[in-house]
């Protein structure tokens, strides 16, 4: 008799992408308080804060919201390590290929050419842009730039997983031990200068290889299949590491951003990189803290947004702009409230528009949705 797999959604993950996707709205919005001039809607080389509300809650908001893109990550490798038994790695990489890169190189051209509209780009830089969609971004899309380590760990799952599949708990805890001093090389780095092989002819240092976004899809496997705290222990445990990632991310931020002078923004953000170990902190406890959801079934509202965040992800920049001309600009808002209500409308548009999009049938691979409506892949076999 032949076997019916059953799938049900993974509820807790539902909220995480709504969540996460909200706070990469927030992240954006509060960069427009703080880019120096000449800047786009998103923060350049340089920043500048205006006054001290600017400062204050550009960190406490932007600050906080760090932890959307590894919460992505982690949601991502969650799903999908090890792959399923049997699937070859062409298999894999066919599926993802399909499920991302068509609305991922359609906003590619979006944003290249749309905003000539309103004169945000010229002629020339459109041509540009255009030209280089093999190699890079648009220069208004810096967003995308977490499609390439996204599809870069999506081509490295199939040589990962088989280890996964056999790997103790100690073991990934040793892998997961070694990425977590490697989030200490911003701060090394910053204090001591080049540390363990680093020299201008070598960037390779001693814990490359453990570094990066790699560690959370570790750490991604190993809470689903090696992590087995009680829901009471994963609350507090979760509390705390969110706390304290939070606080010092925050306080990493404002005690640099003296308002008025203009700050290199990578060494103003060297507490906002997604591997240091702050963020991880502030990640990791977050996490922790949805998977203590016990719904047994998502509400229609987050499930609809959950299925739709990839979308909104891809085009939130095209409304954002538009929300902080009018509460930054024309109603003059103040920070504290300015960031929230330009975070909140860009995400209703944005999924107002993916919604329209999505039923559309010939539209819904523009929205990042399968060309059918069969159930979106936050499932898991039952």
């Amino acid at each position: 008799m032949q076997l019916q797999q059953i799938m049900k959604r993974i509820v807790f993950l539902d909220y995480v992408r709504v969540f996460a996707c909200f706070l990469v709205m927030l992240v954006h919005a509060s960069e427009n308080f703080y880019g120096a001039p000449g800047s786009t809607d998103m923060a350049g080389p340089q920043s500048l804060l205006a006054t001290e509300a600017d400062r204050l809650w550009v960190s406490v908001y932007d600050g906080f919201s760090r932890m959307s893109v590894p919460l992505f990550m982690i949601v991502s490798a969650f799903l999908l390590v090890p792959m399923k038994e049997g699937q070859t790695a062409m298999e894999f990489y066919k599926r993802r290929a399909w499920r991302i890169l068509p609305a991922f190189l359609f906003f590619m051209v979006v944003y290249s050419t749309v905003p000539m509209l309103w004169d945000q780009i010229d002629r020339e830089t459109s041509v540009r842009d255009l030209s280089r969609i093999a190699l890079n971004f648009p220069t208004l899309a810096g967003h995308l730039w977490f499609m390439y380590p996204l599809i870069s760990l999506y081509l490295f799952i199939p040589v990962i997983s088989p280890w996964l599949t056999k790997a103790t708990a100690r073991e990934e805890r040793f892998f997961i031990s070694l990425f977590l001093i490697s989030t200490l090389m911003p701060y090394l780095n910053r204090f001591f200068g080049e540390v363990w092989g680093q020299c201008f002819w070598n960037e390779f240092h001693l814990l490359w290889y453990f570094s990066g976004y790699l560690g959370y899809l570790v750490l991604a496997h190993y809470i689903r299949v090696h992590l087995d705290w009680s829901r009471s222990k994963r609350l507090y445990a979760g509390a705390a590491l969110t706390a304290v990632g939070a606080v010092w991310t925050i306080l990493s931020f404002y005690l640099q951003a003296v308002p008025g002078e203009l700050h290199d923004t990578p060494v103003l953000e060297i507490g906002w990189s997604f591997c240091t170990i702050n963020c991880v902190m502030l990640t990791t406890g977050a996490f922790l803290l949805f998977t203590c959801i016990r719904k047994s079934e998502t509400p229609r509202i987050v499930a609809d947004l959950s299925n739709m965040s990839y979308g909104m992800y891809l085009m939130h920049i095209l409304w954002l702009g538009m929300w902080v001309r009018v509460f930054k600009d024309s109603l003059g808002l103040p920070t504290v409230a300015a960031i929230p209500a330009i975070a909140a409308c860009t995400f209703v548009s944005c999924y107002v528009a993916t919604k329209f999009l999505s039923l559309i049938p010939a539209c819904r691979w523009m929205a990042g949705l399968p060309r059918t409506r069969r159930e979106m892949p936050v499932m898991e076999k039952a």
